[in-house]
């Protein structure tokens, strides 16, 4: 998750550097075909349709700018969310009521079947994915003798601002709901 966030990121950052550069371009083109105005080179009516095409322009850029800047944050939130989720499905699922255990099991299943006495469970992404990815490193642990509760798969760096999970309540975060 961290790597995957280093590179949306990244991607962001060119992002807005582009726009940047394009709402300056764009800013450097009023000014120049202002002084042509002034100079008499092109009439005002020219000038008036240009510039405020031109501005038009600046402000979508200025909008896409401020949409990449407030992607990031929600982009680690949402992935932190997600993780508690997985990690505290089952003793969450264990204290719930009827309803809310169906509203968890519907955020974190999908397209499920009951045949002779067998249930054949599909995940949700990203819910899939950790279930894979859990399953290859305790194959890979047991296989090489070493604890697959300690798997570094796992385990990331320690946060400087430790707190509680988010679903310490017991409840779906409202970002979250299907």
């Amino acid at each position: 998750m961290q790597a995957s966030h280093a590179e949306e990121q990244q991607e962001h950052q060119e992002a807005i550097s582009r726009l940047d550069a394009e709402c300056t371009r764009l800013g450097e083109r009023i000014d120049a075909m202002y002084i042509d105005k002034l100079d008499g080179r092109i009439d005002g009516a020219f000038f008036d349709r240009k510039s405020a095409e031109w501005r038009a322009a600046q402000n979508r850029c200025l909008r896409e700018i401020a949409h990449h800047q407030q992607a990031g944050p929600s982009y680690i939130h949402e992935g932190v969310a997600l993780l508690d989720l997985a990690r505290n499905a089952q003793p969450l699922f264990e204290r719930q009521g009827a309803r809310e255990k169906r509203r968890l099991l519907n955020f974190g299943l999908s397209n499920c079947t009951w045949d002779d006495g067998v249930i054949d469970v599909v995940l949700r992404q990203p819910y899939d994915l950790l279930a894979e990815t859990t399953a290859v490193a305790t194959r890979s642990d047991t296989e090489s003798g070493v604890n697959p509760n300690k798997s570094e798969i796992w385990q990331g760096w320690r946060d400087s601002n430790p707190r509680q999970p988010v679903l310490e309540t017991g409840a779906l975060p409202t970002e979250l709901h299907p």
